[in-house]
């Protein structure tokens, strides 16, 4: 059975003063049809820049596209004109940007905004246009549609205006929708309701959905597989149970260690990743995460390592996963001394 989407072998890279940014490293994925989708990593791995080059949003310049393909339904969305890719955009395929504080107009009524997709992509007029904007906005639990479709943004919270935005993504039912860390700037509350909107609606329409986050216990259960992102690369992948359970790349290690837990005790120290973020203009040779690993050995210094299976539709980027190997999540590892294995390069 065909994908709806391909992703293959995507680069992106910015060319400021500074030198050139390698923001996307080669990032290749599908989905499937009703799918839901989680790419985590923490700020600046190259999350929000691998869907921004998928729907073409990528200023240009800095912003460049350098290879790859990203297949929808059989037809290749980085080869599309102006045009072509207008259509898709909105359309088949739809976004919830990051911040429901600036992404709405703030000179425009909602009505006018919801509406404006729906007009351009499905060719009502303003009086059908304004009719489905308030069901729209009833579907994502706007109380009194028919009214607060007068109204500007600044007269909704940010609860409400978040809501606002699904709802103009859902205009015109897309088989796709990317959500980009939609609930960031949201209170825990809010965001919860937020998650538990996006998948009622997902089940009632049936679209696809990658959700876009930094935080592995908001897609715990929304999303059936994780695209774990590091320095534009995806380093681990697989269903979001096994994931969970055996961890295998040893930042994705960290990240669950981070997480607080339920079952653990009140004594026990959330953990932390030491270090920095690597520099993407200046990249240092072999794997990006082993300055910050504490797993590292000789060959990672030298060799970025590719995606290797660890499991049914579950690979990791490592090359020390044998000491991953049978982890479950409260079970500490035989760490490998960071500071030896750049001072020593004889053979462990």
């Amino acid at each position: 059975m065909p994908k709806l989407l391909e992703v293959r072998g995507l680069e992106t890279r910015f060319y400021t003063q500074e030198g050139v940014v390698m923001a996307v490293n080669g990032v290749s994925y599908d989905m499937d049809e009703g799918e839901t989708l989680g790419i985590v990593g923490e700020s600046g791995c190259g999350k929000s820049v691998s869907v921004l080059s998928m729907m073409r949003l990528i200023p240009e310049p800095p912003g460049k596209i350098t290879g790859g393909e990203v297949l929808f339904e059989g037809r290749d969305l980085l080869k599309m004109d102006s045009d072509e890719i207008r259509h898709v955009r909105g359309n088949r395929i739809a976004m919830i940007f990051q911040d429901p504080m600036t992404s709405l107009n703030p000179v425009l009524t909602i009505g006018r905004q919801v509406g404006e997709a729906v007009e351009v992509h499905m060719g009502m007029n303003r009086t059908q246009a304004r009719m489905r904007s308030i069901e729209l906005l009833e579907m994502v639990g706007i109380p009194q549609a028919d009214q607060r479709i007068k109204d500007y943004p600044h007269q909704f919270s940010g609860g409400m205006r978040q809501r606002v935005m699904i709802a103009m993504a859902l205009s015109c039912s897309p088989q796709i929708l990317i959500a980009d860390e939609p609930t960031t700037a949201l209170d825990v509350t809010i965001q919860a309701q937020i998650i538990d909107l996006v998948k009622r609606l997902r089940d009632e329409i049936g679209m696809a959905v990658i959700w876009i986050t930094h935080d592995l216990g908001v897609v715990a259960g929304l999303v059936a597989r994780v695209n774990v992102m590091y320095a534009g690369y995806i380093v681990e992948t697989g269903p979001v149970r096994e994931i969970y359970a055996r961890p295998r790349h040893p930042y994705t290690i960290g990240l669950l260690g981070s997480l607080p837990r339920l079952d653990a005790s009140t004594h026990e120290k959330l953990t932390s990743i030491e270090g920095l973020p690597p520099d993407l203009v200046s990249p240092r040779p072999g794997c990006p995460f082993a300055p910050r690993c504490e797993y590292v050995i000789d060959r990672c210094l030298k060799e970025n390592p590719e995606l290797e299976s660890v499991g049914l539709d579950h690979r990791a980027a490592c090359w020390n996963l044998g000491v991953t190997l049978g982890y479950e999540r409260g079970i500490g590892l035989q760490k490998v001394d960071h500071d030896s294995a750049y001072s020593n390069t004889s053979a462990r």
